[in-house]
């Protein structure tokens, strides 16, 4: 069985990461959008970061255009956005799609590992969240609704 450390991702500045660089820490992986309805969320994501970083969580962001085409711009503009207007330090990556036959690898594995409603792989908007424990695996989904500060007793309880 595979766990999310068998996968890599680019960050927005270009570097390739292997997730396995994440070994040991609870990873809070959260599909983002510039120009959603959820966007404020971002917010949430920093305080929760700021909050729990120090004892191993760390939240990593994945901008997607799939839904309303409310990520189009470049992964520098995406970048730009998100230090005005949220002043982020969790990592941020490059866009990915998260559903259909082009959706990264990583999104496909937590999709089949933590399904949606009535066992839906497929993620209905932005700012659906999949936590993962500290071993790489996944044990919850939420969707977009969710606010950050909402999952802070599932995270403590895997810290």
């Amino acid at each position: 069985m595979s766990t999310i450390y068998d996968y890599s991702a680019v960050l927005n500045n270009g570097q390739e990461v292997s997730l396995k660089d994440y070994q040991g820490k609870v990873l809070l992986i959260v599909n983002t959008a510039s120009a959603c309805g959820f966007t404020p969320q971002y917010e949430g994501l920093e305080k929760l970061y700021q909050e729990f970083q120090g004892q191993g969580l760390e939240i990593l962001a994945f901008p997607c255009n799939q839904f309303g085409k409310q990520e189009s711009g470049t992964n520098e503009d995406i970048k730009d956005f998100c230090d005005l207007n949220f002043n982020i330090s969790f990592p941020l990556f490059q866009k990915v799609d998260v559903n259909g036959d082009s959706a990264h690898p990583l999104y496909q594995h937590l999709k089949k590992e933590a399904t949606g409603f009535l066992g839906s792989q497929k993620i209905k908007w932005n700012f659906t969240k999949f936590l993962v424990d500290k071993n790489g695996k996944v044990v919850d989904r939420f969707g977009s609704v969710s606010k950050p500060e909402a999952l802070k007793n599932n995270i403590r309880k895997l810290l």
